[in-house]
């Protein structure tokens, strides 16, 4: 269990160092909210089913991050490795542009 809440805990890290600047302007406690209840997912699910099928929602996550970033982000005309241009992104995020 803890193999599988450790790997998504790294995911997380890595993910936060280097593509925070994503989420400027997103709450932090709705950050550190997501953190803990994908965490208390996984636990969940491995202690029940066994540490693969913990890692299983993760898997699905990061199919469902491919396909937005590489074909719904493109398709409304937003680069999905850059954000860019920004202005659309920061519409589609909802937050305006300057804070």
């Amino acid at each position: 269990m803890w193999m599988a809440v450790a790997i998504t805990a790294t995911i997380f890290a890595i993910g936060n160092i280097l593509f925070g600047h994503f989420n400027e302007r997103t709450p932090k406690w709705k950050r550190v909210t997501k953190v803990i209840l994908v965490l208390a997912l996984v636990g969940a699910i491995s202690a029940k089913a066994g540490p693969a099928w913990g890692l299983a929602p993760i898997a699905l996550l990061l199919v469902a991050a491919a396909v937005v970033h590489l074909w719904w982000l493109p398709r409304h005309g937003i680069n999905g490795l850059t954000g860019e241009p920004r202005e659309k992104y920061y519409e589609l995020k909802g937050w305006t542009r300057k804070p």
